[in-house]
């Protein structure tokens, strides 16, 4: 059935004509992309896949530094050096 417009509504028609498919085209080997997915990943996800592949947290060495900030022999003028040259190196 066609309508069209709200005033011309016409009878059903055939299924055969004029709706016919045509041939379809055969692929054309490798240049064709029939048949291949693709898969677009967001920043976060690959973020996600980052954190994922971090090393597991050595406890021994979080151990030994919380003992020296409890101490104050953590915080030494060399590594305080150290920290300041590579923040003016991320902000420079």
């Amino acid at each position: 059935m066609y309508i069209y417009g709200t005033a011309h509504v016409h009878t059903a028609q055939p299924l055969a004509a004029p709706h016919r498919p045509g041939p379809t085209p055969a692929p054309s080997g490798a240049s064709s992309t029939f048949g291949v997915d693709q898969l677009d990943l967001s920043p976060e996800v690959e973020f996600a896949a980052q954190v994922r592949d971090l090393p597991d947290i050595r406890e021994d060495r979080v151990a030994a530094i919380r003992a020296e900030i409890a101490r104050g022999t953590y915080e030494t003028p060399e590594k305080l050096d150290i920290a300041l040259s590579r923040l003016l190196d991320e902000i420079a």
